[in-house]
């Protein structure tokens, strides 16, 4: 019998609600190996929709969609943001190990059977591969691969983010080792998993793709642009300072990243796709998880 694990999923107004609703059943009733619990996090006001989803998975029928996988859900009045809305679903989670799910994208069913052993069984971070959709999960793209073993993932993480964040399952300690999440619009995880692996963190990435990665119109726009660009030069600096990243390291990572966000969106859309064939549908591009 594995540990008993949780599965954190925020969501906030700007989500789909089908979207959400695909994504909750994905990490429940779809799964061979079932969560123990599930905690919500409604991050301010939403709509009439997600909000039924909501009541749905916590009322009176309660279990029906998620295939009695109890679930829990901490509203907070006021829209926080990813890196306080995480925090303070991570502090009411009951169990140890901890799943992230994003609340558009969908956990393909052997995913947590293939990753919880392996926290349980040591490490403190486990991602995957992530395989890219734009609306129909039946006709999935090009998949996101990162390195595999810890040593690779940590030479990898002094130039991009080392996990597909959607895909990660942890230890809550470990997290909170490293000092939780932190505000970073758009790169708070990449920040967190570099104060992780500077803290001795044990990582691990597994080659399948067990997160279908739904990337929609707006995610090549996501990807650029000079709010991203001001996480970008603050994440160097920050990655600077705490020692991660040498001085040289950090000026080829301001050149190739910061000049990334700054590019049309149509030349990043190709720029981002030659990457990825030209190493045979094996990496991530320069910047990672969606290039965060």
């Amino acid at each position: 019998m594995t540990e008993p694990f949780s599965v954190l999923l925020p969501v906030y107004a700007g989500d789909d609600a089908a979207h959400f609703r695909r994504a909750v059943a994905s990490a429940t009733a779809d799964q061979t190996l079932r969560p123990d619990e599930m905690v919500l996090v409604q991050d301010g006001p939403v709509g009439t929709e997600i909000a039924r989803v909501l009541a749905e998975v916590t009322g009176e029928d309660a279990g029906a969609l998620t295939a009695g996988v109890p679930a829990r859900v901490l509203r907070i009045p006021r829209n926080v943001g990813l890196a306080a809305a995480l925090d303070a679903g991570l502090r009411l989670c009951r169990h140890e190990i901890v799943a992230r799910v994003d609340a558009d994208d969908i956990c393909r069913p052997e995913r947590f059977a293939i990753q919880v052993p392996l926290v349980a069984a040591g490490r403190d971070v486990v991602g995957s591969a992530i395989q890219e959709f734009d609306d129909d999960e039946a006709h999935p793209g090009i998949v996101r691969r990162l390195p595999l073993e810890h040593a690779e993932i940590v030479r990898a993480a002094r130039f991009t983010s080392p996990f597909n964040h959607p895909s990660v399952v942890y230890r809550r300690a470990a997290v909170r080792a490293a000092g939780g999440y932190r505000d970073l619009p758009l790169m708070e995880d990449y920040w967190l998993f570099v104060r992780m692996i500077a803290a001795g963190a044990r990582v691990a990435n597994v080659p399948e793709a067990l997160v279908l990665y739904r990337v929609g119109a707006g995610a090549y726009r996501r990807r650029g642009g000079w709010r991203l660009l001001r996480s970008e030069v603050r994440l160097q600096g920050l990655m600077l300072r705490s020692g991660f990243t040498t001085g040289p390291q950090f000026f080829r990572n301001l050149a190739v990243r910061g000049g990334y966000r700054l590019v049309p969106q149509s030349i990043r859309r190709r720029a981002y796709r030659t990457w990825l064939r030209a190493r045979g549908r094996s990496e991530s591009p320069p910047g990672g998880d969606a290039l965060a």
